[in-house]
């Protein structure tokens, strides 16, 4: 019997921080189905970027999304 096993997509996610000021604008980084990132994975100006993100919710950035890429 001859099987051939055919590839599944993977699939890549990102939380997106969507920006409250300008439309189509915002932050993205790379996580999980869950939305859960990598910190350790991260460089130090990602990570910044990452924190900076998460600390201006409401003001700057609205809550974040996960999205499928």
């Amino acid at each position: 019997m001859n099987s051939t096993i055919t590839p599944q997509p993977v699939a890549c996610y990102e939380l997106h921080f969507p920006s409250t000021r300008h439309s189509g604008l915002g932050w993205a980084f790379p996580c999980d189905a869950k939305g859960h990132v990598d910190m350790d994975a991260m460089n130090d100006r990602v990570r910044n970027n990452y924190l900076f993100a998460r600390a201006v919710v409401g003001l700057e950035v609205d809550v974040p999304r996960v999205r499928t890429i």
